[in-house]
């Protein structure tokens, strides 16, 4: 009896101690979650820390874009729909304060939870919250707008759902999450999916949605008139079911918003300069000091305000396809970099007033460090030291002229290294051993002067190497379809980045992106160490070990020579009418999502 009985308690403890490690790994049901420690604000915060709880209702704030829109739902592949939307025009579980790195408060839902491994996340609804329509958010509309989303919505969308094992109702108003894989961000990043009124969408073809299918949603603002290709109207609710809560508080202030449409910048600056736009964002440091000199800002209407921010600079320029045989080696990549004449550019466009961008995340300490990499960069690195372009281990730099047009000496430096590449000039047509032609085509989109003005100037020294270079001018909606079907040589390119990088960084330089229809990874990036580094930062334990990652990351890519970076923007430029105002308490990601419109405000004083 008494070795049954031990064999019984020998049977019996492995299941209490699993049972006990469940219970110690269940987490608490917090109001927030940070992606490293905990969330700055407690749970009672009154407003977010660069929002004016006292901010006034009323007034309309009115700004150009240029191009048009084809569509109403940005949460799917098909047609062009104004970008906004995406972040005006939907909710979703948490919210972000754009004053952290990266944390997420209750928005829809009032309370996430998560265990100590995040392999799991958990939401509770809020009871209060509804679409605008006045029906109730509940967890049959969430469950479905994951799966639609992940299946039929953007690709954007379909990489976390990839991740899900298992979503569930686990009570009347809760959703539980389950993730197939180690992967601490995805808690945050499924707080961050729009949600979408499922009975709107019983009997219709999500993906292939039309401009009459207006969004029904939970955002503070509803679609008002509209006309494609002359405007688009936002219209505050004053029905909105959340205006009370502390994340909404001092947010959300005016009652309208409306977008304008143009041909061109220059024609929406002089809209702006006649009244007809109420703000306007200036991007070149030399024309700020130049052409902001009318008379609406000598007589004080309109304001001229700095917006300085902390984020990394990102990258902007020309980036080459790789997927073309042209641009696959990266000695050509490398010419075309010494080609373009920033310093003599730069002083054209900007006056010499903007710095270059060096690195994707350069402005930020996130940015790699000069010279060689050391210590916990290089241990990340060494494993495919092999694989790595030049550079990438031992640090890289921009080139720099001598800020003469000519820019002799790298154009020399250039052909040099196009020859080792194996193109030679004959006859002044640079050519191949079999005499093909280096031959490509520029894509820009209309209405983008600046973009124009630099290609330009680049396309001549391109020439001089014996290159044939045709620079082709589409419309908005040509752009937005060759550049969705990676159907281009050279174009235009902007990718902003955050503070805290995460999975959205295989979107944008992951090989499985590679040569997905639609995808962000524009390049054509197909790198096992941009992917091992992507996942390093993701499942990173540290803050320091998130910063070894992501500067290893930023190497492999700068030294990847993807793309032929321009001048940074380091502060915004905002010109706006006298009556429109926004906080002094400035968030540390500055002018970007989640300040203007959303923190502004209108009064006359």
């Amino acid at each position: 009896m008494r070795q049954l009985l031990k064999s019984f308690l020998y049977r019996l403890s492995p299941a209490i101690a699993i049972s006990s490690l469940a219970v110690a790994a269940l987490a608490e049901t917090q109001h927030g979650i940070a992606m490293y420690g905990n969330p700055v604000l407690p749970a009672d915060y009154q407003s977010l820390p660069y929002a004016n709880p006292d901010a006034p209702l009323g007034g309309t704030i009115i700004s150009g874009e240029t191009g048009g829109f084809d569509s109403l739902n940005p949460l799917i592949l098909k047609g062009k729909s104004p970008w906004q939307l995406r972040f005006i025009a939907y909710e979703s579980l948490m919210g972000r304060n754009w004053d952290e790195p990266f944390s997420l408060y209750g928005l829809l839902a009032e309370s996430i939870e998560t265990p100590a491994d995040r392999s799991w996340v958990e939401f509770t609804l809020r009871p209060e919250a509804q679409f605008s329509d006045g029906s109730p958010v509940t967890v049959e509309d969430v469950l479905w707008s994951y799966e639609t989303l992940g299946t039929l919505g953007h690709p954007r969308y379909h990489g976390l759902w990839g991740k899900i094992s298992k979503a569930e109702a686990t009570g009347p108003r809760s959703v539980r999450f389950s993730f197939s894989e180690k992967n601490p961000e995805l808690a945050l990043i499924t707080g961050m999916r729009p949600i979408i009124k499922k009975s709107q969408w019983a009997g219709k073809d999500f993906a292939n949605a039309t401009l009459n299918d207006i969004p029904i949603s939970s955002a503070p603002y509803v679609i008002g008139a509209f006309e494609p290709g002359r405007y688009l109207t936002l219209e505050r609710n004053p029905d909105y079911w959340g205006a009370d809560l502390a994340f909404r508080r001092g947010t959300n202030n005016l009652d309208k918003i409306r977008y304008d449409y143009f041909g061109d910048g220059a024609v929406a600056f002089e809209a702006f300069k006649s009244g007809t736009l109420t703000m306007h964002r200036e991007f070149n440091a030399d024309a700020w000091d130049s052409k902001y000199n009318f008379p609406a800002v000598a007589e004080g209407t309109v304001k001229k305000s700095l917006i300085p921010h902390q984020r990394p600079s990102g990258m902007t320029g020309f980036v080459m396809n790789t997927r073309r045989p042209i641009f696959a080696d990266w000695r050509v990549r490398e010419a075309m970099i010494l080609a373009f004449n920033f310093e003599f550019i730069n002083d054209a466009m900007t006056g010499g007033r903007q710095s270059r961008i060096t690195s994707y995340f350069s402005n930020s300490v996130l940015g790699f460090e000069p010279g060689p990499a050391t210590g916990q960069v290089r241990e990340l690195l060494a494993p495919f030291e092999a694989d790595l372009l030049p550079g990438a281990l031992d640090g890289y730099y921009l080139p720099v002229s001598d800020g003469r047009e000519r820019n002799r000496k790298n154009i020399a430096t250039a052909s040099a290294l196009l020859e080792t590449a194996g193109w030679q000039v004959n006859d002044g047509q640079l050519q191949d051993s079999n005499g093909a032609a280096f031959t490509f085509e520029v894509l820009l989109q209309q209405g983008k002067k600046e973009h124009h003005a630099i290609m330009e100037i680049y396309a001549r020294a391109l020439e001089r190497l014996g290159m044939d270079v045709t620079i082709s001018t589409v419309d908005n909606a040509q752009y937005t379809a060759r550049t969705k079907a990676q159907d281009f040589d050279m174009t235009y390119f902007r990718r902003g980045l955050s503070l805290s990088p995460g999975n959205e960084q295989h979107l944008y330089w992951g090989q499985d992106a590679a040569d997905q229809a639609g995808s962000r990874n524009w390049m054509g990036v197909k790198s096992p160490a941009v992917d091992a580094m992507i996942t390093a930062l993701i499942n990173a334990e540290s803050r320091q070990g998130f910063l070894a990652a992501t500067r290893a990351l930023d190497r492999v890519l700068t030294a990847g020579r993807y793309v032929i970076p321009f001048y940074q923007w380091n502060i915004s430029r905002i010109a706006h009418n006298k009556a429109l105002n926004y906080p002094k308490n400035l968030p540390i990601y500055g002018d970007w999502l989640g300040f203007l419109p959303d923190v502004w405000w209108y009064e006359q004083k």
